[in-house]
């Protein structure tokens, strides 16, 4: 074990002075190394940080634990013009599902007024995104307030012209803040603002994005935008006590739901119950796409120094030919010899690693700046670590094997 330990000692020490006696080409070897780790560890903490961002995003706006019940599917194979024959729920059919509903902790209606452009003096928004639900809806979230309160029922109940903003549409809107109690134009119509929704950094766009988004009392929108959607009918959100009984509350959904529908019990349902799994799923998907292009990139980085490393290191043998003789002349083993060049392989490696994961955290901070989200973690150093060392010992093994199977005699003749 002691000679073991001096061995692999004497082989590191001659790694690193072979190293430090050919910097340039020792840099130049490990671009290949830095730009694999570096793409590796960047786009992971990147997919991971969009994934993370799409999760939050999603928990805040849909909550984890709500069934969204609607004439149209989220996602579904049956053909858009089929779910359009599907009558709309009406505001009748969500008083007598509250009213039926036991399992559910929270029941509110949801509608949307379209593109809708807001405006306060001189600044606007453009293709708004305006929602019209009542005061239950906030209990069907997990939406937070950087100021302000949501709906309240007698604002809801009488039509009320009051707006709850989501952050960006409030910074946008009124760069220097003080929103509450300020009026903006909707359409042509004067609305109170009485709420700024907390920012909440999601990844996510369009109306599933909380940033953006803006709410108003149904009541309010039947009566100014109703007209635009005549017979778009609503979407019924209903929020479960907790995951555990999402199942329970869903089944106790499909069975209210047909018995307002009238529907006979052969006859097909003709609404969703839409969860927040289908549109995960989805994302999940999507992600994964990108992750395997990210990594298809990336080992094509890795390969290419790889095959870098190991034609310098067929170079480092050659040139250290007679060196390798005189080793072998005056006793020194194979394995000692081949563990010397895979460990100067190796630390080659490992150096361009951790300089490619420098540049990864240096890479992500910048991205940072611009919204992007990026989640750095542990396991990406660990990640870094790993390949490298991989790396630089499947690279450095046929030129390691080369040199310890090297004849002392040929060698010592070497020129």
């Amino acid at each position: 074990m002691t000679n073991f330990l001096f061995e692999l000692k004497e082989g590191l020490i001659i790694a690193f002075n072979a190293i430090r006696a050919n910097k340039i080409r020792s840099v130049l070897t490990t671009l290949g190394i830095v730009i694999g780790v570096a793409s590796v560890v960047l786009m992971s903490n990147a997919i991971k940080g969009i994934d993370k961002s799409f999760q939050d995003g999603i928990s805040s706006f849909m909550g984890t634990d709500n069934l969204f019940i609607d004439r149209w599917a989220w996602f579904s194979n049956v053909p858009w013009w089929e779910l359009n024959k599907r009558p709309p729920i009406e505001m009748e059919d969500f008083e007598k599902f509250k009213e039926l509903a036991e399992l559910p902790i929270a029941v509110a209606p949801l509608n949307d007024a379209g593109n809708v452009t807001i405006i306060k003096g001189n600044n606007s928004v453009s293709d708004a995104r305006v929602s019209g639900t009542n005061q239950d809806y906030i209990y069907t979230t997990n939406l937070e307030f950087d100021e302000g309160r949501f709906i309240s029922e007698l604002e809801s109940n009488n039509a009320r012209r009051v707006i709850v903003l989501g952050f960006e549409y409030a910074d946008r809107l009124f760069p220097f803040g003080n929103a509450i109690d300020q009026d903006v134009q909707l359409n042509g119509k004067k609305y109170k603002v009485i709420g700024v929704l907390k920012k909440q950094g999601s990844f996510l766009m369009g109306s599933f994005d909380p940033d953006n988004q803006s709410f108003i009392p149904i009541s309010s929108l039947f009566k100014d935008f109703r007209s635009k959607w005549s017979g778009s009918g609503i979407t019924i959100v209903a929020r479960a006590p907790n995951n555990q009984m999402l199942y329970e509350v869903k089944e106790e959904a499909i069975g209210i739901m047909r018995r307002i529908r009238g529907l006979k019990y052969n006859e097909e349902d003709d609404f969703t119950i839409n969860q927040q799994d289908a549109f995960l799923e989805m994302i999940n998907k999507s992600v994964g796409v990108i992750q395997i292009a990210g990594l298809f990139i990336t080992a094509l980085s890795l390969f290419v120094g790889a095959i870098g490393i190991m034609n310098i290191m067929f170079v480092s043998v050659k040139e250290r030919t007679h060196e390798i003789g005189i080793r072998k002349a005056i006793g020194a083993k194979r394995s000692v010899i081949l563990r010397q060049f895979l460990a100067e392989s190796a630390i080659l490696c490992l150096l361009g690693g951790l300089i490619g994961l420098l540049i990864a955290v240096a890479g992500g901070k910048i991205i940072e700046q611009f919204n992007f989200p990026v989640s750095f973690q542990i396991d990406s150093i660990v990640l870094a670590i790993t390949i490298s060392l991989l790396t630089g010992i499947l690279s450095g093994l046929a030129p390691a094997w080369t040199a310890a199977k090297m004849d002392p005699v040929d060698a010592l003749r070497y020129e």
